[in-house]
This record gives C-alpha cells, structure tokens and sequence, in this order.
C-alpha cells in the first residue's frame, strides 16, 4: 500500500470532475429520448471512431493483454489482426442495414424476421453479458487501483460508479461519446508512459528487449498448423473474427452508435478509425508486456516478491514460509503475469507521474462501462418496457425512464463488481453461461440477415442446435474418463466459431428441406 501524494490525488480529482462536467456541459441538450440514445444524429465520424475504440480498449485489455504477453508470446494478438476484415464486413453490410432500419435497438428486426421470441432471447443475452461485463471491470480496476493507490477496493468501485452515473444520465449519448473521446486519448497517452518508464528503467533500454524477446521467442503469433485443438494462428484468427464480428453486428454498444453519426458514410468511417486506432494501440500493449518480461528477466530479484505472493495464494493460510518458497521458485511466467504491471506501477512509478497513470486506468475502466449502461438502458425502454409494459408512452416518460434505467443499470455493475470481491467464481461462472447464450446471437442475426427464406419454425429449432451445440463444446471437456469419447476435442475459442456457423448451416438445412418437401 501507499499513501499518494498531494499532486497525485488533485490529477485524479481533476480527471473525474472533467468527466462529470461534460455530463452537466451536454445535460441541457437531452430534452428528449432521441438526443439521450443518438444523440440526435450530429457527432461527427472520428468522434464515433474514437469512441469505438475507447470501449474495445477495456481495462481488462490495459492489464490483461501485458499480462498475457508477459506470460507467453503475441498469439493473442492475431485477434486484433482479425478487426480489418470483420471491419469490412460491418462497414459494407452491417452499417447500411442499421441505418436503413431507424431502429435505435440492435435487436428489434429479429423480431420482425423470426417473431418476439428471437428479439427477447437477444436481450437477455445482451443484458446478462452487460451486468458480467460491468461487474468484471468494476472487479478490475478496483483489484489493481488498490495495490496503487492504497484506497480500499469498495471505496474506489463507489466513487467510479458515482462519476460515470451521474455524466452518464445527465449527458446521454453525446456525454458518453465526448468522456470517450478524452479517455480513449488518456489511456493511450498512459500506455505510452508506461512503456517509457519500462525502457527507461531497463540496462540496455530497446536492445535488451529486442535481444531477450528474441532468445524466448516472446514475439511469435503462434504455430500456422491446421490443429484447431491448440491456441494456433488460425483459431485466434477465426476467433478474433467471429467476435468482432458479433461486436459490430450484434451488440447493442457499437450499433446505437452507428445512428449518432450525420449519415452512413461518417458511420462507416467511425469502424475504420476504431480498426485503425486499435491495432497499433493493442500493439502497444503487447510491446509493453515483452518489455516488462525484459525487465525482470534482467533482474530477476526484483519479481521475487510476485512470485511469493501468487505462491502464498495458491496454498493453504496455515502452510509454512519454506513452502511457500519452495512452489514460488518453481512458477513460470504465464503463472503471475497478469499481477506484473500493477506490481511495475506500484514500484516503480516516480512521485507526480501516478496520479497520471491511475486516470489511464480510471480512463479504460469508465469508457466501457458507461457505454454498457447507455445500452442497456436504451435496449430496456425501447425492447422490454415500450414492448411489454406500455407500448403509448410519451417521449417526456420515455426520457425520464432512460434516466431512471441507466441509475439502475449503473448500479447493478457496481454491485456486481462488489459481490466479486467475495463470490469471485460465482461470478465468473455467470460470465462463462451469458458469453454462451450470447454466442447464439450471431448465428440468428446472419441466418435472418442471409437467408430470407428462412422462417419461425427453422429459426427456433436452429438456435436450440446451436445452443445445445455451444453447451456441449464448453462444458465436455470436465466430464470423467468414463465419458472421454464425448469431450469436445476443439479449443475453447472454436466454441463461438462452431456455434455461430451451427446455427446458420441448420437454419440453411432445415429451410431447403423444408421446400424440398412441399
């Protein structure tokens, strides 16, 4: 733990008041629902780019992606390599479709296509993997802010979910987009420090992260086999593709911001900018990790204290120090990589430079979350309460119950991320269950999208094959031995692939069988 200084706290201060009085600054344009959710239609494209880009680069992607490069290599980098061509994809059919529907939510044409049982099994799935998301980043942010800054973790979750509630109702979209804009600046500008510190602090500085990176083999994309039972090239590829694609096609997050732009070229540009900022940005991140590899390759000692402490949490309270050193000095990289940077951070940041790191931080955290409560919020009124409840309601109450909604919502993350603290793989199994309902989203939304001659009927049974597909795939693999002959033999990553392109090949199927048979 320790005590920030005075200079550092007045950065962090001034960082969250900034976010909060953009929310008061764009507050007296949302005098009606369509300014809350698009922003009536005027941000400019490079906004929405940024903006874009903000949400992708999460602080999961600020910790986690060092951690994974610290651990292993660039194999998990294939997955932005993916972005350019499902950035096609989106730009050329995805964008355009949004636009000509109107339709604020991402979800309202599946009803149109297969009935209101696709739209409210689209919305489920979003909402569940919004609270996962939220209360995982809370969890996050929190976990490594406090080892920086000494602040307990309750108390940094309340005072981050104070400031993105209140810039979040009070400015709406335009809010979010604009906080956006300066966070997806900040976090990068943070990266660039880190990094510095890291080369700066380093014998050798550049040379020696070259020179070591290269004896461990830390750069390598992985193996270009056709095994699709390894994390290879081409799983990461297929991957990477597939989930961005559900991100630019499905998810409620990017599509509301398609409709904030003044047409559909400016919305199309927004998608390219975000593939072109995010790229070399998570290139950054990758660089950052094989640095801080570097680092403490040179001085081994100094990681020491990670290793002991991810030993002492492995075995039981009571077990003895010779132990506990013992499993320490047998630990790999890829076992502690994701406790190094906030270790680099705490230890090794100079006094007035925190302060800045910690807003990075804040930065990569905010972003998302306050993109995931102005979705949910605007896929609650539009798709559950206009839908179900009141479908008459006066644009005033519409306003009003988005307010209302987002204060929810917001809360709901918080809380959630809370409950991590103690119920940690409770959590994490509700994470694992809404990512494979959510899996099934892509695979309805192309099959309605692609083939117009698929109905109701073919789409329901479709999805059931797909989600029974995707269950099958994720939790196989812990069956005993006695059932070996049906684990799923695939990596995990192939379940989303698999699932997708099982829902559309047996809506496919059961359509032309269907004709066939008339």
């Amino acid at each position: 733990m320790q005590n920030l200084p005075f200079i550092d706290l007045a950065v962090i201060a001034l960082y969250m008041l900034a976010m909060i009085g953009i929310g008061f600054y764009f507050s007296r344009r949302n005098k009606n629902s369509e300014q809350f959710t698009k922003a009536s239609g005027r941000i400019p494209g490079w906004a929405i780019g940024l903006s874009i880009y903000a949400t992708f680069l999460s602080s999961n992607t600020f910790l986690g992606v060092p951690g994974k490069a610290f651990g292993g290599n660039w194999n998990a980098f294939v997955f932005s390599l993916s972005m350019p061509l499902a950035a096609w994809v989106a730009s050329k059919y995805f964008v355009p479709f949004y636009r000509s529907t109107g339709e604020i939510s991402a979800y309202t044409h599946l009803e149109k296509r297969f009935g209101p049982w696709a739209r409210t099994y689209a919305v489920v799935c979003f909402l569940l993997t919004q609270f996962a998301r939220m209360g995982s980043i809370f969890f996050g942010i929190a976990l490594s802010l406090q080892a920086l800054t000494g602040f307990s973790m309750q108390s940094i979750m309340i005072v981050m979910g104070i400031c993105i509630i209140l810039y979040t109702v009070l400015g709406g979209m335009e809010a979010v987009i604009w906080t956006e804009v300066a966070q997806g600046i900040i976090k990068t500008l943070g990266a660039l420090l880190i990094l510095f510190l890291v080369i700066k602090q380093l014998p050798g500085g550049i040379d020696a992260i070259m020179d070591i990176a290269k004896t461990d083999n830390k750069m390598s994309l992985g193996s270009l086999s056709g095994d699709f039972t390894q994390s290879t090239f081409w799983v990461v590829l297929l991957y990477g593709f597939f989930i961005n694609l559900n991100n630019f096609g499905m998810d409620q997050n990017y599509i509301q911001r398609y409709h904030t732009a003044r047409n559909e070229k400016q919305a199309a540009r927004s998608v390219w900018l975000c593939v072109w900022i995010y790229v070399p940005a998570s290139f950054l991140f990758f660089v950052i990790g094989t640095a801080l590899y570097a680092f403490y390759q040179s001085q081994p000692a100094l990681i020491d204290p990670v290793k002991l402490q991810v030993a002492a949490e492995r075995l039981h309270a009571a077990t003895t120090a010779p132990a506990v050193q013992q499993l320490a000095a047998t630990l790999q990289p890829a076992d502690y990589g994701d406790k190094v940077l906030p270790y680099f951070m705490v230890n090794n940041i100079p006094t007035g430079l925190v302060g800045l790191i910690v807003s990075a931080l804040l930065s990569a955290a905010m972003s998302t979350i306050s993109s995931n409560m102005n979705a949910s919020a605007t896929v609650f009124t539009v798709d559950i309460y206009q839908k179900y409840v009141k479908p008459d309601i006066t644009d005033k109450k519409k306003l009003y119950l988005l307010h209302v909604s987002t204060i929810v919502f917001g809360v709901i993350g918080l809380v959630t991320g809370l409950a991590m603290i103690g119920a940690k793989s409770l959590l994490d199994i509700w994470w694992e269950l809404s990512g494979i309902f959510a899996g099934g989203m892509l695979g309805l939304f192309l099959l309605g999208l692609i083939s117009r001659k698929t109905k109701n009927a073919e789409a329901v049974i479709a999805t059931v094959i797909g989600i029974v597909l995707i269950l099958w795939m994720t939790f196989s693999p812990r069956l005993t031995e006695e059932y070996a002959f049906l684990k799923n033999g695939l990596h995990k990553n192939m379940i989303i692939v698999v699932g997708t392109m099982g829902i559309f090949l047996a809506g496919l199927l059961l359509t032309k069988l269907k004709r066939a048979n008339r």
